[in-house]
Formats: structure tokens, C-alpha cells, sequence
């Protein structure tokens, strides 16, 4: 379980192509400390298995389901990515609460800066709509966000100077690819809501 505050902005150092599958080494000092084989680190938004660890950088490996659903497929070496440790039992939930598990990709369409803060406006995929809503919050490559204004086939979120200076979404430029996972309270209502209006 994570809290879409991403802890800093790693780098890829590595890209190994399998049959079905990719193993990626990146470079994270802060979360890294400590970490073990089995750890589990947020990496763009996506929940990835630290299979080696070595200094400050670790090894995971990304199934063919995972780099279909996300865009870890794209990352390359020099890539930066928004790394996340699992929150702690009995931390303060900075964000809210974010799985890990990517529901689809969306792209920039357009960055529209001003003084203090940027506006940015992203796809969302037609069967994600129905999840996002005005002032609720998404998680966008691993960041937890929350939603300005909210159409069938986009949505738009304010960036303060931190979230652009510490994240991917600083560097993103129209065009480029985000992971989006949904707020999991939506999906858990809905399924709720239609297995009670079946019993009826």
C-alpha cells in the first residue's frame, strides 16, 4: 500500500528484454536504504518486486500483463522515475490510498503554466471515466493528485512548484505516457452497488 507522495525521482540505469518479460535496474538512494530481496517499491505508480539490491540501485522484473497495462514498456536507460516505499504501519496517509496496480495509461495533451503552479491536462481512457470526478483524487505515475475538472475523454490537475520540481511531471511533455490507477473506494462501490442491485 502506498500514498501516491513520491519519495524521489530515480533514474534507469538498466533495460534487460525477455521473451514476455523486462527487468529493469534503477537508481534510488532514498529507497534503497534498507531494502531487501522481496521489498516492494512503487515505481511510475506500479507496485515492482525488488529482486536485487545492490548499493543504491535495485533490479525488478515486469511481467508481459504489467508492461501491456502501464509504460514501463517505454522507459529506456536515463529514464527518470517517481519512486515510492510501501507506506509504513501507523504513518500519516500524506496522499490517499494507492494499490500500485495501474487500471490504464493516459497521455499529456497539454501543460498550460502560470506564476505559482501549472495546469495539465491528460487522456483518460473511456472505460476509466466513470471513476473520475471533480476534486477526487487519481494517482498519475505514481503521484497522488487531485482531479481540477473532469470530461469523458480527460482530465486536468494543478502541479505546485514542488510536484514539478520532485517528479516526473515536471519533464513530461505532450504526447508523453502516464500510468493513472483510479481511487480504489470508486471500483469497491460500484462492484457493491451492482452485486446488491443483482440480489434484488
Amino acid at each position: 500500500m502506498f500514498t501516491g507522495i513520491v519519495e524521489e525521482l530515480g533514474e534507469v540505469t538498466a533495460v534487460e528484454t525477455l521473451d514476455d518479460a523486462c527487468r529493469f535496474r534503477l537508481r534510488g538512494p532514498v529507497v534503497t536504504e534498507g531494502a531487501k530481496h522481496g521489498d516492494s517499491i512503487a515505481v511510475n505508480g506500479v507496485c515492482l518486486t525488488v529482486v536485487e539490491h545492490e548499493g543504491d540501485e535495485f533490479t525488478a522484473d515486469v511481467m508481459a500483463e504489467t508492461l501491456k497495462r502501464s509504460s514501463l514498456g517505454a522507459l529506456t536507460v536515463g529514464s527518470r522515475v517517481n519512486l515510492e516505499r510501501p507506506m509504513a504501519l501507523g504513518a500519516r496517509l500524506g496522499g490517499h490510498i494507492v494499490q500500485g496496480h495501474v487500471d490504464g495509461t493516459g497521455h499529456i495533451l497539454e501543460r498550460t503554466p502560470s506564476d505559482n503552479w501549472e495546469i495539465v491536462k491528460i487522456s483518460l481512457p473511456a472505460d476509466l471515466t466513470r471513476y473520475v470526478v471533480e476534486k477526487g483524487s487519481i494517482t498519475v505515475d505514481g503521484i497522488s493528485l487531485t482531479v481540477v475538472d473532469a470530461a469523458d475523454d480527460h482530465f486536468t490537475v494543478s502541479l505546485i512548484p514542488t510536484t514539478l520540481a520532485l517528479t516526473t511531471l515536471g519533464i513530461k511533455q505532450p504526447g508523453d505516457p502516464v500510468n493513472l490507477e483510479v481511487d480504489v473506494v470508486a471500483k469497491y462501490v460500484e462492484r457493491l452497488l451492482g452485486t446488491r442491485g443483482a440480489a434484488q
